[in-house]
C-alpha cells in the first residue's frame, strides 16, 4: 500500500536525525570554573561542562589566549566516556558571539528600557507644555477669549496644568539621572570584563563518545596569578589571649573572572625548574704556549655562549608580576583550601580573604631599651603555630584599637618549641628614666701600661597600672672582639639572661612591678686596652 504522507513529511524524520547528529558531533559546553589552585605566579583552573548523550565532541569556548594542548587535562566523571584528542584556536574575542556577550546585558537592557520609558514620559509632557504656551500664541493657535465669568477658572486650569506638568517633566529628569548612575558601574564592568575589542581568546574542541550524558572536566594551566599571605594578630591585653587570623591576598589578570569557584591557595612553585644543578666537570693539565692557549681561551668562550632565546620565551613574562613570589623560599609546599566560594575578578584587583583563626595564650611584658629611647612597648610571646607560615605583612591589633603594622616572620629553629613575639605598641602608663652616663677615663696595669674605660649606667622603670606588670629591661654590654681588650661588667640586680636572643652582650633584666611600684637597674662597664691604641665601637 503506498504511503499516504507526503514526500516533505517523509524526509522530516531524516533531517531530524541529521541535525541531530550534526548537533551531537560539536557544541559549544556551556562550562561553568569550579575550582582554582593558586600558585605564587600561575594558577590550574578547572572547567566542568554538561556531555549530552550521544556527543561525538564538545567545545570550551572563551578561554585564555596562550593555552598550551600539552598543559590540557581531561576527566569525566562517567568511565564510559571515552576522550579523544583536544585541539586549541586562537582568535579575536570581537569575532565570537559567545565571547562578546556578557552577564550583565540583560540588567543593562533593562535598565534602558527604563531610562528610554521616561524619556517618553518627559516627551509628551514637552507636547503638552508647547500646547499650553500656545494658548497664548498668534494667529491660528490663539484661543477665543472666554468671558468675565469663566477667564479666573481658566486661568487657575493652566496654572495648575502648567505646574503639574513641569514639576512632572524635573522628576522625570532625576530618573533617568539615577539610571544614569546606575548603568555606569554596568557598563564600566563589561568593558573590563570584554576588555579590548581585538583581544584574544581561545576555544578548546575535544573530540569524544559519550554513550548517556555525563561531566567533562578540562583543567588548564595560566600564567600571571598569584597571592601572597598576610596576617592579623588581635590582643586582648586583660586576658593575655592572641587571636591570630591567617589572610591571602590574590589577584589574577587572565581575561576570565572566577566567580564563585572553589578556591586552592599553593605555596609550590610549578614554574621554576624541577632538578638541581651539577658541578661541571674539572679538568687539569698543563699549560699551553702563549699563542695556543689564546686561541682555545676564544674557541672556549664562543661554545659556552649561551644560544639566543626565542622570540616567544623572550615576551612571555613581559607583565609585571601581581607579587613577589620570594616570601615562598624556603618553605615546603603547602596548600590553603578557602572555605567558602570566592569572586575573583580579572582586572589585577586584589582580593582579601581569611584562610584560618587560631587563638594562643600569651605572656605580656613591657619591654624597654631605656639607652634607645626612654619608653616601654607590649610584647606577647606565645608558642609559634605548628604548619608552613610564609612571611608576609601584618597588622596588629590591641583590645580592639588598630596598633600598626608589622612584618610576620617566622621564628628560626632553636631548642624546645619555637616562639613568637609580637609587639603591640607604646605603653604609656610604664614610666622610663635613664640617668645620666658616667663614662670616666684612666689607666692601670704596671706602671701605666694599659688604659681604662669605665661606663656607669642606671635606669628607673615605674608602673602606672592599676594591675601588676612585667617588665624586660635591655643593656648592650661591651663584647671585645681584640685579644688586648678585656671587658668585665656588673650588674645590679643580676640579669634573667647574659645573650638576650642569642645576642652576644645583650642582658636582660626581667622584674615583676606591682601597681605604682617602680624598680632601679645599674650597669657598669669596664674595658682595658693598651695605653697607645684607640678602641673602636660606642
Amino acid at each position: 500500500m503506498p504511503s499516504l504522507l507526503s514526500p516533505a513529511l517523509r524526509l522530516a524524520p531524516l533531517a531530524a536525525l541529521l541535525a541531530a547528529s550534526a548537533a551531537a558531533a560539536q557544541s559549544p559546553a556551556a562550562s561553568r570554573i569550579t575550582q582554582v589552585k593558586v600558585y605564587p605566579g600561575s594558577a590550574t583552573v578547572e572547567r566542568v561542562a554538561q556531555v549530552a548523550a550521544g556527543s561525538r565532541s564538545i567545545r570550551f569556548d572563551c578561554l585564555p589566549a596562550g593555552l598550551d594542548p600539552q598543559n590540557l587535562q581531561l576527566s569525566s566523571d562517567d568511565a564510559s566516556v571515552q576522550i579523544g584528542e583536544a585541539s586549541v584556536q586562537t582568535g579575536p574575542r570581537s569575532l565570537s558571539a559567545a565571547c562578546a556577550a556578557s552577564p550583565l546585558d540583560e540588567r543593562i537592557r533593562a535598565l534602558e528600557d527604563q531610562k528610554a520609558a521616561l524619556a517618553a514620559q518627559a516627551d509628551a509632557l514637552g507636547y503638552v507644555t508647547g500646547y499650553l504656551q500656545g494658548l497664548g500664541g498668534d494667529g491660528e493657535r490663539r484661543q477665543a477669549a472666554p468671558g468675565a465669568a469663566a477667564l479666573a477658572a481658566t486661568a487657575e486650569a493652566l496654572r495648575r496644568t502648567g505646574e503639574e506638568a513641569l514639576l512632572r517633566r524635573h522628576q522625570l529628569a532625576r530618573g533617568q539621572a539615577d539610571i544614569d548612575r546606575q548603568l555606569q558601574p554596568l557598563l564600566a564592568e563589561r568593558r573590563r570584563a570584554q576588555g579590548d575589542g581585538d583581544a584574544k581568546v581561545s576555544s578548546v574542541t575535544v573530540t569524544l563518545h559519550a554513550p548517556r550524558e555525563a561531566r567533562l572536566r578540562l583543567a588548564y594551566q595560566v600564567a600571571g596569578p598569584g597571592w601572597t599571605p598576610a596576617y592579623r594578630a588581635a590582643l586582648d591585653s586583660a586576658t593575655g589571649q592572641v587571636r591570630i587570623e591567617r589572610q591571602a591576598l590574590v589577584a589574577q589578570a587572565t581575561g576570565e573572572d572566577w566567580r564563585g569557584v572553589k578556591l586552592v591557595l599553593a605555596t609550590g612553585q610549578p614554574r621554576r625548574g624541577t632538578a638541581g644543578r651539577t658541578p661541571p666537570p674539572w679538568q687539569v693539565g698543563l699549560q699551553p704556549p702563549p699563542s695556543a692557549a689564546k686561541e682555545e681561551a676564544r674557541l672556549r668562550r664562543a661554545m659556552s655562549a649561551p644560544a639566543a632565546a626565542p622570540v616567544a620565551m623572550a615576551q612571555a613574562d613581559t607583565a609585571a608580576p601581581l607579587f613577589d613570589a620570594s616570601v615562598f623560599q624556603g618553605s615546603f609546599a603547602t596548600e590553603f583550601a578557602v572555605p567558602q566560594p570566592i569572586d575573583v575578578p580579572s582586572g589585577g584587583q586584589r582580593v582579601a580573604m581569611t584562610l584560618e583563626r587560631r587563638e594562643a595564650a600569651a605572656q605580656l611584658a613591657v619591654r624597654i631599651s631605656p639607652r634607645e629611647e626612654a619608653a616601654g612597648y607590649l610584647v606577647a610571646e606565645f608558642d609559634a603555630p605548628e604548619g608552613v607560615w610564609p612571611e608576609g605583612a601584618l597588622q596588629l591589633w590591641r583590645d580592639g584599637t588598630f596598633a600598626g603594622t608589622g612584618r610576620w616572620t617566622a621564628p628560626a629553629n632553636a631548642d624546645g618549641p619555637a616562639r613568637m613575639q609580637l609587639s603591640f605598641g607604646r605603653d604609656e602608663l610604664v614610666r622610663v628614666q635613664a640617668e645620666p652616663e658616667r663614662d670616666s677615663r684612666g689607666s692601670g696595669g704596671f706602671v701605666g701600661s694599659r688604659a681604662e674605660r669605665r661606663v656607669q649606667r642606671a635606669y628607673v622603670v615605674e608602673n602606672r597600672h592599676r594591675t601588676p606588670m612585667a617588665v624586660q629591661v635591655l643593656e648592650a654590654a661591651p663584647v671585645s672582639v681584640d685579644d688586648e681588650v678585656k671587658v668585665r661588667s656588673q650588674f645590679s640586680p643580676q640579669p634573667a639572661e647574659r645573650d638576650w636572643n642569642r645576642q652576644p652582650g645583650i642582658a636582660m633584666w626581667r622584674a615583676e612591678l606591682a601597681p605604682g611600684r617602680s624598680a632601679r637597674f645599674t650597669a657598669e662597664h669596664t674595658i682595658a686596652y693598651p695605653k697607645d691604641a684607640q678602641l673602636s665601637g660606642r
